[in-house]
Parts: C-alpha cells; sequence; structure tokens
C-alpha cells in the first residue's frame, strides 16, 4: 500500500472478526516498532504480545470494560522501561513516553498497511493492567491496541483543516 494511502485509511477499530494472524504478519507489525526512533537509540521498550482469551478479557476489565479488546486476536501493551529512557528532552523531561508512542505508531501504521485494524488504548487502570501482565512495579504501562481483522468498515472521521494547526515561524 501507498505510505499516504495508509495514514489516511488508518482509523479506530472497535469490531474484529475472529480470524487469526498470521506468525509472519504479526512479526512484520512488531519489527515496525522495533525499527523506531527513539532518544539516544536507547529504546526504553518492551511490548507484550497478548493472544490468551483469558488474559484478553481480564483486560477488557481493567480497560474500562472495552469489550471489543477481546474480540482481536491480538492485543499489545507498549511498556516504557523509565529507569533507562533518556531525561532530559527539553532539558526537564524523561524521553520514554514519546519513544513509546512513535514505536507503537509505527506498529499501528503497519498494521493497517497489513489491512488490519488497531484502537489506541489510553483508558485503562494501570495497577490492574500490571497486575495482568505481571508487570514489574517500576515499569510504566504507556498503551495498549487490539490488532485483528475490522468486522465493519470504519466510519469516516473528520479532522481540522491544515490552516487550523499550522503556523510558520511563529506561534
Amino acid at each position: 500500500m501507498e505510505f499516504y494511502d495508509v495514514i489516511k485509511l488508518r482509523k479506530s477499530i472497535r469490531a474484529y472478526k475472529p480470524d487469526p494472524i498470521s506468525d509472519e504478519v504479526l512479526t512484520r507489525i512488531l519489527e515496525s516498532g522495533r525499527l523506531a526512533p527513539s532518544a539516544k537509540n536507547i529504546q526504553p521498550w518492551k511490548f507484550i504480545v497478548i493472544k490468551d482469551t483469558k488474559i484478553k478479557q481480564e483486560l477488557v476489565i481493567a480497560c474500562r470494560n472495552q469489550e471489543f479488546i477481546a474480540q482481536a486476536p491480538v492485543v499489545i501493551c507498549a511498556v516504557a522501561l523509565e529507569k533507562i529512557a533518556w531525561g532530559k528532552m527539553g532539558g526537564y523531561w524523561s524521553s520514554y513516553p514519546v519513544d513509546i508512542t512513535i514505536a507503537l505508531d509505527h506498529m499501528i501504521l503497519a498494521a493497517t498497511n497489513e489491512g488490519l485494524g488497531t484502537c489506541w488504548i489510553g483508558a485503562y487502570d494501570e495497577t490492574e493492567v500490571k497486575r495482568i501482565l505481571k508487570i514489574p512495579e517500576d515499569v510504566k504501562v504507556i498503551a495498549l491496541t487490539p490488532i485483528g481483522y475490522p468486522a465493519q468498515p470504519p466510519s469516516p472521521r473528520t479532522r481540522k483543516p491544515l490552516s487550523e494547526i499550522t503556523s510558520i515561524d511563529s506561534f
């Protein structure tokens, strides 16, 4: 698929077919995240791939009862290894939120290119997600995304015009 078409086609999917994702496709998606840039190339991330039905059902509850999460054959939980992240972005904050976001976005776009749907999940109880996935206390959950074949075509989305969100040379 042409790159700009991938960007235009990416939409949040909230209904999935039960069709499995091949290991080859899943590896390409994960590889897209692995290749993403990060501050000082530290790569302060880990991606937990969840396929187990029982675990996905537990995640539904931890993610504010978003039932569609368990419909997808795969869920990825992106976590930050805060201790190793570069801590001097802008001179005052850690790079991990940006680093993990870039990597997960690479995977989401790769999934779109493979004909799969995703949905960025930021509504979750971190304590519960950590308990379910056995994530250490010093690791931060950044986001989750189900990955699967869309059960129906996504609805069109509106976007602000470019003129409303850009400026040149100053704010």
